[in-house]
C-alpha cells in the first residue's frame, strides 16, 4: 500500500506545501500522540536542526502531542542521530527530528525513532496516516485538562552526546596533534562536534558553525566542500571532516584537499577497523572499483537500493554492521543505529591513528571506475522488458566488458527521467557506452 505522506525518509518538502505548514504539524503531532496513546506509549522526544521554520514546527509538533496526551522533551538543536540516541537512553516510546537534512533552509521535514533508536516501521507510517485522516479531538475524555501531556527541556542532552561520541572513539592513544577542519554546515552538530574532537586532543579550526536559521548547507558542508577545501589548504591541515544539516553525513578530505566520500570511507573502515566482519553493504551507486576491491580481498560485498533505510535493511538481514551510500551515510551498527557523521569520522581517524596513516595513503589502494550518467527524459512507463533493443545492448555490453564495465540503468523515483550510468575503468569507454544506451532509452520510451 503507497503512503500518502511518508517518504523514504519520513516527511519533507518546501516550507508553506504539503504537511509542512503549521496547522498540518500540530495535526500531524496529535496524530502521532493518538496512535503512541493506542500502544500505551506516552512520551516523545524532540530534537531540531538550525532552520528558522523550526521553531514553528516544534511548537506545533509539541502542541499536537499534548492535546492527544502525550508527555514531550525538548532537546533543541541536536543532530539527528544524537534525537536517535537520547531517545533510547531517557528511556522515550519515540523520537522526533524536524530536519530536511543536507536541503536548503526554505525545506522542512519531519523524522521519527522508535524506543530503540531505529527508523519507524512501514506499519506504524501507516497508522500515523489513517490518524492523520481523522479529525482532531480529546476522545471520550471528560475532564481535559487532565489528559493533556506535559512538556520539559533537557538541558544536558549536548553533553550526553558528546560523551557517547567520545566512547566510540576506543584507541589509546589521543588524537594530539592532529589538525583538523571541521565544517558543521551551520546545521545541528555546530556546538557538539567541535567538543567532540577537541576533548579528544585534536587541533581545530572550525567553519560553518554560526548558524542563523538560513543558511545551514549554504555554501558549506558535506555537500558543498569548496569552502572546506580552501580552508584545508589555508591551514595546511591533516584532514578536514564535513558534516552535514542534520549531523547524518560525513564526506572527509586529505591534506590536499582530495574528497573522500562514503564509498572511500566504507572501504577504509572495512579493511581497517572492522576487517574481521563477513561483509559490508553499499548501494546501487557504489564505485564498481570498491566492489572489486572487497572480492579481491574476501570481503563480502551487497549492493542495496539507494537510501539508507535499505542499507540498514541488507545489513540486518545478513546479521552485518558495516555499511554506506556514496553520499556519506556510513552506518557502524555496532556504534550507532543510524548514520551518524561524527561517530563515522571518529572511527576511520581510529584507524589512521591505529596503523599510522594518512588519509592521503588510502588514493593509492584504490583507482576508481570513470562514471557517466546520463538523465534521459521520458513520456512513457520505463519497464526494460518493454525495450528488446534496450535489453540486447545492456547484455551485449555486460557479455563484452565483463568485470571492467558496469551498467545501471534506472527510472528516477521523483521526476519523469531514466537514470542511465555507465561504469568503466576508460572514461572514454564509460560515455560511448552510456551514449549508446540512452539513445535506447529515449528510442523507447520518450
Amino acid at each position: 500500500m503507497a503512503k500518502k505522506y511518508f517518504g523514504t525518509d519520513g516527511i519533507r518538502d518546501r516550507i508553506g506545501k504539503g504537511l509542512m505548514t503549521p496547522e498540518q504539524i500540530l495535526k500531524l503531532g496529535w496524530a502521532v500522540g493518538r496512535v503512541l496513546k493506542s500502544q500505551g506509549a506516552s512520551k516523545v522526544m524532540i530534537g531540531k536542526d538550525t532552520r528558522i521554520s523550526g521553531y514553528m514546527f516544534e511548537s506545533a509538533l509539541e502542541a499536537g502531542l499534548i492535546y492527544a496526551g502525550v508527555d514531550v522533551m525538548l532537546l533543541g538543536p541536536m543532530p539527528t542521530p544524537a534525537v536517535a540516541y537520547l531517545t533510547q537512553t531517557f528511556h522515550a516510546d519515540l523520537g522526533i527530528v524536524i530536519s530536511a537534512s543536507h536541503n536548503p533552509h526554505h525545506d522542512n521535514g519531519i523524522k521519527f525513532f522508535d524506543a530503540q533508536g531505529l527508523k519507524i516501521s512501514d506499519e506504524m507510517e501507516w497508522a500515523i496516516e489513517a490518524a492523520f485522516e481523522q479529525p482532531m479531538s480529546m476522545g471520550q475524555a471528560q475532564d481535559h485538562l487532565a489528559k493533556l501531556g506535559r512538556a520539559i527541556r533537557v538541558n544536558d542532552a549536548p553533553g550526553r552526546y558528546v560523551e557517547f561520541c567520545k566512547s566510540t572513539y576506543r584507541e589509546t592513544k589521543k588524537l594530539d596533534g592532529l589538525h583538523i577542519v571541521l565544517d558543521c554546515a551551520h546545521g545541528a552538530a555546530y556546538h557538539v562536534a567541535p567538543l567532540v574532537f577537541s576533548e579528544l586532543g585534536a587541533k581545530l579550526t572550525v567553519i560553518g558553525d554560526q548558524p542563523n536559521g538560513l543558511n545551514i548547507n549554504q555554501g558549506c558542508g558535506a555537500t558543498d566542500l569548496l569552502a572546506l577545501q580552501n580552508k584545508v589548504r589555508e591551514v595546511g591541515a591533516d584532514l578536514g571532516i564535513a558534516l552535514d544539516g542534520d549531523g547524518d553525513r560525513l564526506m572527509m578530505l586529505d591534506s590536499r584537499a582530495c574528497v573522500f566520500d562514503g564509498d572511500d570511507i566504507l572501504y577504509i573502515l572495512a579493511t581497517g577497523l572492522y576487517q574481521s566482519q563477513s561483509g559490508v553493504v553499499g548501494t546501487l551507486m557504489t564505485n564498481k572499483a570498491f566492489e572489486n576491491a572487497f572480492r579481491e580481498k574476501g570481503i563480502g560485498f551487497v549492493r542495496a537500493n539507494v537510501g539508507d533505510r535499505y542499507v540498514m535493511q541488507a545489513l540486518k538481514e545478513r546479521d552485518w554492521v558495516l555499511g554506506a551510500e556514496g553520499s556519506g551515510h556510513v552506518l557502524c551498527l555496532d556504534k550507532s543505529t543510524t548514520g551518524d557523521g561524527i561517530i563515522a569520522a571518529l572511527q576511520v581517524l581510529s584507524v589512521l591513528v591505529r596503523e599510522n596513516k594518512k588519509l592521503h595513503d588510502y588514493q593509492k589502494e584504490i583507482k576508481k571506475f570513470a562514471m557517466r550518467l546520463i538523465n534521459v527524459s521520458i513520456t512513457k512507463p520505463f519497464k526494460i522488458t518493454d525495450s528488446p533493443a534496450l535489453e540486447k545492448a545492456i547484455h551485449e555490453i555486460e557479455s563484452e566488458f565483463n568485470q571492467s564495465v558496469r551498467v545501471l540503468v534506472r527510472a528516477s523515483g521523483t521526476e519523469p527521467l531514466v537514470r542511465v550510468m555507465v561504469e568503466s575503468s576508460s572514461d572514454e569507454i564509460a560515455m560511448k557506452l552510456a551514449n549508446r544506451l540512452a539513445f535506447e532509452v529515449r528510442e523507447s520510451f520518450s
